[in-house]
Parts: structure tokens; C-alpha cells; sequence
């Protein structure tokens, strides 16, 4: 009976989408149903905290996603929200109940080995457009920068002199990332083939065939292709870049807080997700490698 309030309720007075409601009334009705499996001889008007906590933990061992119970637990919230709204009930049972905490995935990355063979053995193709694609790579990979911020990269923030790059990241704010020897001779090799196809100019500096500015489209399709040659990570953009320069920074030892700088993050918090993407592939290996484990 209350099920049914609580769908008419939601139909008429909150507008919500009859999947929604649908989805809505099936939680409730597994909670009903967890109700009576229990022996509890609670009901809808009765349940208390302690049996809401049993039901969450109960889905938990069952195997079901944190997501899931999490959207279960926002139904059953509603429901009694409901409930004291229409004076039907004086408190809510699942007031002071926490969902499980939803586990962010591991950022994806490209193996090393892999990044080592499309940087040194893919044929990109001859003339501007094939150095053009194989040097964005290279920035992506070798600086760690976001795609929104090589695209923004005009020629004055690429100094040779210094070997740095001055990116302007997320609320405008600027840093510097040093870049080496070997990104050094593929920026000049692309500015050499720019000059051959544009000649001498200045602005923009990674540009489409039309000689504008590079567009996002473009730079995320160049790089779904080339990692598509040389690896099978079921994510293949810009960003992915990003992840396997953070990653790879790591392997090699380097401190967490100088990989958060070179990445623009504000906080160290959002960095560390990194060590757990390394910790991941250490277990890996170890599985692997290991005799006994």
C-alpha cells in the first residue's frame, strides 16, 4: 500500500520518469522482502537503524556494488522522506545511516615498454602532418600536460633556451615543466616541418592542415589511432597520457610531490591515486614473477 503512495507521490508530484519510479519501487520492495527473510517482525512503519545498517551489510556480502547499495539506500531515504511528509511516520530509520564509501576507479596507463615502441619504431608518415601527430604525442607522454593545455600552447611558452614549457592550466593557472634533449629535437623537427608547409609564423603552436590552431577533436582521434597500434587499454586519449606520465614518473622513483607540480594539481591528495596505479602493477608482477605467490 505505501509502495504505491510513494509511486503516485513521485508520478505526480515530483514528475519523476516512470523508469525512475520503477526503479524506485523495486528497491523498496527488496527491502520489504529483506524485512520478512529476516524474522524480525519489523515492517515498513517499525524497521529501525539497526536493520537498515543489516540490509546495507547484507548487500555488501552478497557481492552487490557499492553503487548499487548506495542507490538502494537513496530510494529507501526517499521512502521515509515520504512517509513524514505525510505525517505517516515521526522519524526516519535511515537517518544516520552511511552508504558504502563508491571506489574510484584506478586511473588507466600505457606499459612503458608499449609507449617506448610508438615513440621509437611507428611510422607516423612522412610531411607535417606525420611529425605534427608524432611530436603531440611526445608532449602528452613526456610533460604530463592536459589536452585543453597543448592545445592553448602558443610558440612564445615553448623556450629552448631554458628547455621549458610555460602551461597554462585549470583557473588560469600557469607552471613551468622542463622537457629533455629528446623532446627538444622533435619540437624543432616539428617547427621545421611547419615552417616547410606555413612558413614563418607566429601564434598557435601545434596547428590543424588549414594552418589554424589545433582543434580537440583532432588531437584526441591522432592519439585514440596511435595508441590503438600499440596497446590495449580499453581507454585511448589524451588524458590517458596524462596517467602514464604520472605513472611512469613514479616507477622511476621520482617524489610525489614534484609529480604533483609538474601535473598542476592543487592538492597532493589527488596525486596519490598514482601510487596506487604503481602499487597495482607491483602486485602484478609479483604474482607473475613470484613462485610461491
Amino acid at each position: 500500500m505505501y509502495i504505491d503512495q510513494f509511486a503516485e507521490y513521485l508520478k505526480l508530484e515530483r514528475n519523476y520518469s516512470d523508469r525512475t519510479v520503477s526503479s524506485y519501487c523495486c528497491d523498496l520492495t527488496l527491502f520489504r522482502q529483506f524485512l520478512t527473510e529476516t524474522e524480525t517482525g519489523l515492517d515498513f512503519l517499525t524497521a529501525d537503524r539497526d536493520v537498515v545498517r543489516l540490509w546495507v551489510v547484507d548487500m555488501m556480502e552478497k557481492g552487490e556494488a557499492t553503487t548499487s547499495v548506495n542507490r538502494k539506500l537513496s530510494a529507501l531515504r526517499s521512502f521515509y522522506r515520504f512517509l513524514r511528509i505525510k505525517g505517516i511516520i515521526t522519524a526516519s530509520p535511515v537517518q544516520g545511516v552511511k552508504g558504502p564509501k563508491n571506489k574510484k576507479p584506478l586511473p588507466q596507463f600505457v606499459k612503458e615498454s608499449d609507449m617506448n615502441r610508438l615513440l621509437d619504431d611507428t611510422d607516423f608518415g612522412g610531411g607535417f602532418i606525420g611529425v605534427r601527430n608524432r611530436t603531440i604525442i611526445a608532449v602528452l607522454y613526456e610533460t604530463g600536460m592536459r589536452m585543453a593545455e597543448l592545445i592553448g600552447l602558443d610558440d612564445r611558452d615553448v623556450d629552448f633556451g631554458t628547455r621549458n614549457i610555460k602551461v597554462t592550466g585549470k583557473r588560469n593557472k600557469q607552471r613551468f615543466i622542463p622537457f629533455g634533449t629528446d623532446l627538444e629535437k622533435s619540437l624543432r623537427d616539428y617547427l621545421d616541418a611547419r615552417t616547410s608547409t606555413f612558413g614563418q609564423v607566429q601564434g598557435a603552436f601545434f596547428l590543424s592542415r588549414k594552418g589554424e590552431r589545433i582543434p580537440r577533436h583532432q588531437v584526441y582521434l591522432l592519439v585514440k589511432d596511435a595508441l590503438s597500434k600499440v596497446s590495449d587499454v580499453s581507454k585511448k586519449s589524451p588524458h590517458v597520457l596524462r596517467h602514464t606520465f604520472a605513472t611512469s614518473m613514479l616507477n622511476h622513483d621520482a617524489e610525489l610531490g614534484a609529480v604533483k607540480e609538474l601535473l598542476g594539481h592543487s592538492s597532493l591528495q589527488t596525486t596519490e591515486i598514482y601510487v596506487h596505479t604503481t602499487f597495482k602493477e607491483l602486485k602484478e608482477i609479483y604474482k607473475q614473477a613470484h613462485p610461491r605467490a
